[in-house]
């Protein structure tokens, strides 16, 4: 099946809340106070024969996440016209990824975050090899994950702590040298159930 259509297919239907549920952070924690700031990230996969993910090094300068894994990506602008923009305008930023080559396949759900975040995930199709390179002040580095590897349910795990008095839980990949977690993982968790269901569907029409 090509790339293109079994992405789409998995971003077509809504899941339902039994299977969302859990890979929302902050379940247990009080929704911020105000209204959630739009923000947006690329999912950019790659189109090659065995497709990857790319993801960033946040910069370990940063006032928020450093040194944390996560997609390019951040709130949206006033030029922006929706998340899609915002979204082409973090990655080429934060890796030089240039717009024109992005292929938009569709939206994932959104994420509100207990940091007062809505994340609106963009999934994309880019071409393999591209010439990146990191932001100086955002990024510590890019790198590529099979998506294989995100999709398969033995590489995550559902981690759970306690943090500021009560009960933090989250997914978790470990990928190499780098830990993939909190709301990217999430993201990815979604996605890939997202995948899973579609691919069950077109199995079950062709048996």
């Amino acid at each position: 099946m090509m790339l293109r259509s079994r992405l789409a297919a998995a971003l077509a239907p809504a899941l339902d809340q039994a299977q969302t549920q859990d890979v929302f952070l902050y379940r247990d924690r009080p929704t911020p106070d105000g209204p959630f700031t739009p923000a947006a990230v690329l999912i950019a996969i790659t189109d090659r024969r065995d497709p990857g993910l790319i993801l960033t090094l946040r910069h370990g300068g940063l006032r928020a996440h450093a040194g944390q894994v996560a997609f390019p990506g951040g709130r949206l602008d006033p030029e922006d016209a929706d998340a899609v923009a915002a979204a082409l305008r973090e990655a080429e930023e934060e890796i030089a990824m240039p717009r024109d080559v992005v292929d938009v396949v569709g939206r994932s759900d959104q994420f509100r975050t207990g940091t007062g975040f809505s994340i609106e995930p963009i999934v994309g199709i880019v071409p393999p090899d591209l010439a990146l390179r990191p932001s100086e002040a955002e990024v510590d580095a890019i790198f590529e994950v099979p998506l294989d590897f995100l999709l398969d349910p033995a590489n995550r795990a559902l981690r759970t702590v306690e943090w500021q008095g009560g009960e933090r839980t989250y997914y978790e990949y470990l990928w190499q040298d780098r830990r993939i977690w909190g709301v990217t993982a999430a993201m990815l968790v979604n996605l890939a159930r997202r995948i899973e269901a579609a691919d069950s569907n077109l199995a079950g029409t062709l048996s």
